[in-house]
């Protein structure tokens, strides 16, 4: 049996070779670098973004060094005002506006028996039946959460402004339990609805209440919104609904 002397690419094909790998190289690390670079992300325009969302995001000012001392939650509130005196919980507001197929303990009552929501963060159907071990699969979610406000300027508010803050229906929404733990006090720099498709109105509703309200954001904040929203440009500015 005769073997056949195996076949080498001539060297101007090696070359060929060499340069395909080289540009396929460049251009993965260039779609990459943005996202794992901040400095790359500035250059390349990642954090430019238009529309009437990111025109208010730069209106907010800019603060390095928020602190977080001396935060409680009990200061904001929630739960122990009705602004809008309809006589109902916050809580029984916000599942009935954001649920559907909702049901009543009581017919013309505020409180939510039932519903289907249709999660905002994980894009999930979930079922809402009120009890001791169901009532937490639904769960009330502050879009800037009440320590987030704290660090950027509600530590200098008066009583009266922080409890408007924590049961203000703009800054409210009935959301999947374990998403909105794992959330916890996070900004948008370190975490993002999974639901990629309501990202946009995530951080358009941050920026609505932080403009209402004056809050700052971090520089690191600021960036994560402004890249979300150069994926959105015609994003509106959302408005306050109620019940």
């Amino acid at each position: 049996m005769r073997f056949s002397r195996p076949r080498f690419a001539s060297p101007r094909a090696r070359c060929l070779i060499v340069v395909v790998v080289v540009a396929c190289f460049g251009f993965v690390v260039g779609l990459a670098l943005p996202y794992v670079s901040p400095p790359a992300a500035r250059i390349t325009g990642e954090y430019v973004a238009t529309g009437p969302v990111a025109d208010v995001l730069r209106t907010l000012g800019v603060d390095a060094r928020q602190s977080g001392k001396g935060y409680q939650r009990d200061e904001f509130g929630y739960r122990q005002t009705d602004d809008d005196g309809n006589g109902c919980d916050i809580r029984d507001d916000i599942l009935a506006r954001d649920l559907h197929d909702v049901r009543f303990t009581v017919a013309g009552g505020c409180v939510v028996r039932s519903g289907t929501l249709e999660d905002p963060y994980t894009g999930r159907t979930i079922a809402f039946v009120r009890g001791a071990k169901s009532s937490t699969a639904v769960q009330i979610d502050h879009v800037v959460a009440l320590e987030n406000a704290w660090r950027s300027g509600a530590s200098q508010w008066n009583r009266a402004q922080r409890y408007r803050f924590g049961n203000d229906p703009l800054n409210l929404l009935a959301v999947d339990g374990p998403a909105n733990e794992e959330k916890g006090a996070a900004s948008a720099a370190y975490w993002l609805p999974t639901n990629a498709e309501f990202r946009c109105t995530y951080v358009a509703l941050q920026v609505a209440v932080k403009a209402e309200y004056r809050l700052s954001v971090t520089p690191q904040e600021r960036e994560a919104m402004a890249a979300v929203l150069r994926g959105c440009p015609g994003q509106q500015i959302p408005t306050r609904q109620t019940r």
